[in-house]
């Protein structure tokens, strides 16, 4: 029994010798200001998707209507490139990412699978439909027509909430500097 106790209390020692040499490497990376760079790169990546979220929207218009062929591709095109230039700010993002605090990393973090899922989902549209121009009523081309407009606004909205964020969180510090409030 003794030795049970020795253990668990080596154990508990060990634990808390752990978490305070940790301590110092978690507070410098709550200490990591924001970076101009990041929060800039943010800023474009929310432009892109409010393109998205315009171009999703459109799609949807046009599977409850008669538009041609040649109308789906050129959105789809255009879709296409807005996924890509996010991707691209996306990677941006992904280099800079070790000099961002830590709302910004969390935002990284954030966009990835939803982007990623935007642009897979906006390849299967781009290949039922160079199979199918005819077929654009079919349920499945607007299942993908939908799911794309709600990742769009959902990336969107993500993208603003985290630079709404950021904004605040600056104000809130200049205000508790201010103040001489620290921690």
């Amino acid at each position: 029994m003794k030795n049970y106790r020795l253990i668990a209390s080596l154990a508990t020692l060990a634990l808390l010798v752990a978490g305070y040499l940790m301590m110092p490497a978690t507070m410098k990376a709550a200490d990591t200001p924001d970076s101009p760079e990041i929060t800039k790169l943010l800023a474009d990546a929310r432009v892109q998707a409010i393109d998205l979220r315009h171009d999703a929207e459109d799609m949807e218009m046009y599977t409850r209507s008669s538009y041609s062929p040649e109308s789906y591709a050129e959105k789809l095109e255009l879709m296409k490139q807005h996924v890509n230039t996010t991707g691209k700010l996306l990677a941006k993002l992904r280099d800079a990412e070790a000099n961002g605090s830590i709302w910004q990393k969390t935002a990284i973090w954030r966009v990835d699978p939803l982007l990623k899922e935007l642009a897979e989902n906006t390849q299967r549209m781009i290949t039922f439909f160079n199979a199918n121009k005819t077929k654009t009523h079919f349920p499945e081309f607007r299942d993908w027509v939908k799911a794309n407009s709600d990742l769009a606004g959902n990336l969107e909205t993500l993208i603003k909430d985290f630079l709404t964020y950021g904004d605040l969180k600056q104000k809130l510090d200049r205000l508790g500097s201010r103040l001489e409030i620290t921690g």
